[in-house]
């Protein structure tokens, strides 16, 4: 699949488009694509002040996220079929995502995660991670599973993100008439 895309092209997938929604596959082939794809989604993360990015944030239904909790860009690390382990504890604070704009959900999530995962080169690394860190897997490997922010929203903030949404989603159907979007509960529409 990488290799039939133009990585540097790729840009970020904005809500409702139904690729926010998919169930990812995992990646097989660890190569020169792969690295590339990595380093575009790091920029990209970096050019939007985030601290994640994952596959389908990308137009890409695959396992896969870049991180980094610090900002410091020889602190980008990349997660490739991520499994999140040993989660524990838990603590509320508010969300946002880099395909939601102007959005921000107040969400519960483990406070110490495990990560398990790749590299770009294939091997295999497990870390602890806690408060941010821990947030960050979370959240993007939500992305992973098709799952958004906007799942987690409080009636309160369904009500105050309506507007907002309702502008995503004319933008969308705008640049892209002939695809279905995706309601902020998961139905198409």
């Amino acid at each position: 699949m990488l290799d039939q895309i133009d990585i540097e092209s790729l840009e970020i997938v904005k809500y409702p488009s139904p690729i926010l929604r998919k169930n990812c596959e995992p990646i097989k082939a660890f190569d020169e694509t792969l690295v590339r794809l990595v380093r575009r989604m790091c920029e990209l993360m970096h050019n939007q002040n985030g601290v994640g990015l994952a596959g389908p944030q990308v137009g890409l239904p695959l396992r896969i996220f870049v991180w980094n909790a610090t900002g410091a860009p020889g602190d980008d690390r990349v997660s490739v079929n991520p499994v999140l382990e040993d989660l524990q504890g838990q603590v509320e604070a508010e969300e946002g995502c880099l395909s939601i704009p102007e959005v921000h959900v107040r969400v519960k999530r483990a406070s110490t995660a495990k990560l398990v995962a790749f590299d770009a080169s294939g091997a295999e690394y497990e870390i602890v991670g806690q408060d941010l860190m821990a947030r960050i897997w979370q959240h993007e490997n939500d992305h992973l599973n098709g799952r958004l922010i906007l799942d987690y929203q409080s009636p309160g903030e369904e009500i105050a993100h309506r507007r907002t949404l309702k502008e995503l989603t004319a933008e969308y159907k705008k640049a892209h008439p002939s695809k279905k979007a995706t309601s902020a509960r998961g139905r198409r529409r």
